[in-house]
């Protein structure tokens, strides 16, 4: 239901015209522009991690090890304002409601920064002994270093997720995905190349954290130019009720991506976590799509069912979803066909993890076919319901972790976090379908995994023939995407698709004659 504006509020302009054609298209350009920042990101950190692995395993999985706690620890910090601040901004933009805009922004930017200083600053006094729990007390200065960046990372985090309600992905793609990201890598190959190897990589995470922070608060500031001053209303109980279920449901998600990583250090060593995280950097290039996509559905979820949109809300599930599965399966299919080639990259020694790239990037493949499923819960105000599913996807996790890694390892841990994810992501999908009444109207998966047989049977030929990582990458990779894409063609093309790539075609034309 929407709610009734204040008297006393002051107007905000809502960003531009809005209708079933107008969203797709705003969220397929966002999307887009996304697109491109993920790539700049994953990218990115493909590269460190390989500038790691020439150092050996076990740097790479003490960095892991470091980021994993990071990664934690943020979100920790956050309290659930991220998604917060998404939604509650993209309502009062909505609404044309200055005061409660103005008043969601100052309490989710302070309450999150004061938790990170907090944090970080206990994170860095206990450092000796969280590395010792961690199973290397090497890795005390790398922990205090997590400590430093921790302030940074969380106010990035939120004033950027803040941006996005106004319906524009620049800030978070061109900040959060491309400068950070390039300046870490920068950085680190600066520092490695210096002699300081694992801590200099530590020390490129806090430059490059601090400077996103900077631009992040510039780019908020700048979106508030068109808001007029008003005073500050805080929406306590109903922001507060949304973001500490958020803040639950986000932890248990963030600790099911990272939760092997740290139980396989304390459990077995730092090279095992090096495999691990190596496989895991080579999948998530096949689902860096994911992330994209999501973020740029996200506002526009929240506005929809906001204005009480649901049938429109069903198509941009199924247009994101449809998105995310065919520019994911290509690469799906490279992984699954030749993962001892591309693990040669990184040097002979982690060819072995070959079987855990495969059994990864078939838990991935659920997640991509389920498409945003956890966001059209939270985006309908079912975010209790989507904690209950991650804590007890997380809950799984740990569990097989505890069983698995003794005696399989970093197979185990492997099968742990996939198995976790198919659970998760089915039970979500049943959820979004009969309790909130929407479903991915239009995905069109079957059409996908149909032109995806053709493409399976190219890559299988080629594996008889290639047999180191440039092969794939020159002429497997190429192979298997155009066979893939033209079966898709060939099968048809979405209406929405269609319209689209128009709409793009007519953005580019001007351009091109200038």
């Amino acid at each position: 239901m929407t709610r009734a504006r204040s008297p006393r509020a002051a107007d905000v302009t809502p960003p531009g015209p809005s209708g079933p054609s107008s969203d797709i298209h705003r969220m397929g350009r966002g999307g887009g522009l996304n697109l491109v920042g993920a790539v700049c990101n994953q990218l990115a950190l493909f590269a460190v991690i390989s500038l790691l692995a020439r150092l050996g395993e076990q740097d790479v999985g003490r960095y892991a090890s470091c980021f994993a706690l990071l990664s934690l620890l943020a979100l920790l910090s956050l309290a659930g304002f991220r998604s917060a601040m998404t939604r509650f901004v993209a309502m009062h933009v909505a609404d044309g409601d200055a005061s409660r805009l103005r008043g969601t922004l100052r309490m989710g930017l302070g309450l999150t920064l004061l938790a990170a200083t907090v944090i970080g600053v206990v994170l860095a006094l206990l450092a000796p002994w969280v590395a010792a729990v961690l199973g290397d007390p090497s890795l005390a200065p790398g922990v205090r270093l997590v400590g430093l960046s921790i302030p940074a990372v969380t106010f990035s985090d939120a004033a950027l997720a803040a941006t996005q309600g106004w319906r524009t992905q620049r800030p978070f793609t061109l900040i959060g995905r491309v400068f950070e990201p390039l300046l870490k890598l920068a950085l680190t190959a600066g520092a490695i190349a210096a002699g300081y190897g694992f801590l200099g990589a530590m020390w490129a995470v806090v430059i490059a954290a601090w400077s996103a922070a900077a631009l992040a608060g510039l780019a908020l500031r700048r979106q508030l130019r068109g808001t007029p001053r008003a005073n500050a209303v805080y929406e306590i109980r109903e922001i507060f009720g949304f973001s500490m279920v958020s803040w639950v449901s986000a932890l248990a998600a963030t600790g099911l991506i990272w939760v092997g990583t740290l139980l396989l250090g304390a459990i077995e060593n730092q090279q095992e976590v090096g495999l691990f995280n190596v496989a895991t950097r080579l999948v998530m290039l096949a689902v860096f799509v994911m992330a994209p996509i999501n973020a740029a559905f996200t506002p526009h979820m929240a506005h929809l069912f906001h204005t009480g949109q649901t049938a429109e809300a069903a198509r941009a599930y199924g247009s994101a979803t449809r998105w995310i599965l065919t520019l994911s399966m290509p690469a799906f299919i490279v992984l699954v066909a030749f993962p001892e080639q591309l693990l040669g990259y990184f040097g002979p020694s982690f060819a072995t993890a070959a079987s855990v790239t495969v059994i990864l990037a078939l838990g991935q493949f659920v997640s991509a076919a389920a498409g945003p499923c956890g966001t059209v819960l939270n985006m309908s105000g079912r975010v209790r319901l989507t904690m209950l599913d991650n804590i007890a996807a997380l809950a799984l996790n740990v569990v097989l972790n505890l069983v698995l890694i003794p005696e399989h390892g970093v197979v185990g841990a492997a099968l742990a976090w996939s198995a976790s994810l198919v659970v998760a992501n089915v039970a979500k999908v049943l959820q979004a379908h009969y309790i909130v009444g929407v479903h991915a109207s239009g995905a069109g998966v079957g059409r996908i995994l149909a032109a995806a047989v053709p493409a399976a049977a190219a890559a299988w030929l080629l594996t008889q023939w290639t047999h180191h990582w440039v092969g794939v990458v020159l002429v497997a990779a190429p192979v298997v995407a155009a066979v893939f894409l033209g079966a898709l063609v060939a099968l048809g093309v979405q209406p929405d698709d269609r319209a689209l790539a128009r709409s793009f075609w007519r953005r580019l034309r001007p351009r091109r004659g200038a």
